[in-house]
């Protein structure tokens, strides 16, 4: 294994603890908060970080294996496994990140009006959509025998393995556009209204160019490899995975650790524990407590 192999892996193993850890003080955070649980983002919140645990599960350490070995590291039924988690937990972690900007977006620009905007029973109908919506390109991938082993990127993903051409790429272009191209167009529009109302207010906006930044790291060269002229170089192909792992590890900070509310959950819950541990210390923690409108409305 050459050192740009060892690199990857050592990132990758970054990544899945970093992802792993974050991911579920989120989760400790929903649980110990009954105003997080009262509010409609927390149902995006969870369905994200629900993934993003799974992913850090199950494909993080397939690659690192692939890229370890040089090779397919397990059987052909396991790859297809990871394959279609692959594929499912992508899909259903862009369409979060577009429904939690669809929530912004009717929080900052029709404030008065939200509650009957957005509801918990319209969130569970966005998730439902994002659930139905990624389980149906992946089934159909694995019907067709779309996930399988890639060289180039060192994973189980979706690839063709032969039969139609023509096939495979429509579905690949339908499934790109309808994940990725239309969360991005959707955290491009909303975002766009919500800078709009934001700039009057304050000038801590980065952290909506910076929600948006994070989806961009899922573009990798699939659509590129459709061509029948080009080949996916190895190096690049890890280097674009290991941008879209990493996706799992920045999600948490940029829509839920970054605020004030879960930084004071994540506080209280890390308190407990400290007390429970040490029961005769005095440990008195304190949290910088300043806010202001932007990070409250569209952090």
């Amino acid at each position: 294994m050459d050192l740009p192999d060892v690199l990857s892996a050592a990132f990758l193993v970054a990544v899945a603890l970093v992802s792993l850890l974050s991911n579920a003080l989120v989760l400790l955070c929903f649980l110990h908060s009954t105003e997080i649980r009262r509010q409609v983002p927390g149902v995006f919140v969870m369905n994200l970080s629900l993934c993003n645990i799974l992913i850090a599960l199950l494909n993080m350490p397939a690659t690192t294996a692939g890229i370890i070995r040089r090779q397919q590291p397990f059987g052909d039924r396991w790859c297809s496994t990871v394959s279609f988690m692959d594929t499912f937990l992508t899909a259903n972690a862009m369409l979060s990140t577009a429904a939690l900007s669809i929530d912004r977006w009717i929080a900052v620009v029709f404030p008065l009006s939200y509650s009957s905007k957005m509801r918990y029973k319209d969130a569970a109908v966005m998730v439902c959509y994002s659930w139905m919506h990624s389980f149906t390109f992946s089934l159909t991938a694995l019907l067709f025998s779309w996930l399988r082993y890639s060289d180039a990127f060192a994973s189980c993903i979706l690839q063709r393995g032969g039969g139609d051409r023509l096939k495979f790429a429509v579905f690949t272009a339908v499934f790109h556009a309808g994940s990725f191209a239309l969360s991005l167009l959707t955290l491009c529009v909303t975002y766009l209204k919500v800078l709009q109302v934001a700039r009057f207010h304050c000038k801590r906006i980065d952290v909506i160019t910076m929600q948006t930044l994070f989806l961009l790291v899922d573009v990798h060269p699939k659509l590129v490899e459709l061509l029948p002229f080009v080949d996916v170089n190895r190096r690049w192909g890890i280097i674009s995975k290991c941008l879209t792992y990493s996706k799992a590890a920045s999600d948490p900070f940029a829509y839920s650790l970054l605020r004030q509310q879960y930084k004071k959950v994540a506080l209280r819950v890390f308190n407990r524990l400290l007390r429970r541990n040490l029961p005769s210390s005095d440990h008195n923690s304190s949290l910088d407590t300043e806010s202001d409108y932007c990070l409250q409305r569209v952090s």
